[in-house]
């Protein structure tokens, strides 16, 4: 049985697809994060089958959870304080997510001005289509 730690503050990802920490790890930047992280690939899961988790110790207010929604809004979020969980929050999807992505499109505003930041809007909530701000090209996530 793999034993990790609790944590006094910080956050407990759940119900990660299987095999998709090291993405979320890279989108939150965690490899230039000072705190303790924890990954556990391919756990078994009664719903999923298999999940992985991802256990991350700093101040709550570190986290970026629109960047999370727009990952996976399917997380859950632990949110530990003191030990204990004191809140489990569902993410939905953000309307609106700015430098989380980037917009491939060559003609667009953002490829000439670097500047610029990168933003995109939620178009179809139902089929989970953000477009870009500028351009209105269709955010196209790499597949595995």
């Amino acid at each position: 049985m793999l034993n990790i730690g609790g944590l006094k503050e910080g956050f407990v990802l759940d119900h990660i697809e299987a095999g998709r920490s090291m993405e979320i790890y890279q989108y939150l930047s965690l490899d230039k994060f000072d705190g303790c992280v924890a990954i556990i690939k391919n756990a078994r899961s009664n719903k999923m089958g298999k999940k992985d988790i991802i256990k991350i110790e700093c101040p709550i207010d570190q986290i970026d959870l629109d960047v999370l929604g727009f990952i996976d809004h399917k997380i859950t979020v632990n949110i530990i304080q003191n030990d204990c969980i004191v809140e489990k929050k569902r993410l939905s999807l953000p309307k609106e997510i700015k430098n989380v992505a980037k917009c491939r499109n060559p003609r667009c505003i953002t490829s000439i001005e670097q500047e610029l930041d990168h933003i995109f809007v939620l178009t179809d909530p139902v089929k989970e289509i953000y477009r870009c701000k500028y351009c209105e090209e269709k955010y196209r996530r790499n597949k595995k």
